[in-house]
């Protein structure tokens, strides 16, 4: 299987340090995460409710 990554908006600029890119992975499976900086690097493997609940966590820190 082929993954699409699909880099964050954020990520990006000469001397940007936080750069993150998300992929569906198989169904049933979940969703990717990896550096972008790094795409060899290997990722991170989180089901759906695991995503759901990282972007509602980095929404409610991004507020404080």
């Amino acid at each position: 299987m082929i993954i699409q990554w699909r880099k964050s908006i954020h990520s990006g600029g000469a001397n940007d340090e936080h750069c993150v890119e998300v992929g569906r992975l198989a169904p049933g499976v979940g969703v990717g995460l990896r550096d972008s900086k790094d795409p060899d690097g290997g990722y991170l493997t989180l089901s759906g409710v695991q995503f759901a609940c990282l972007i509602q966590q980095l929404k409610q820190d991004s507020t404080r």
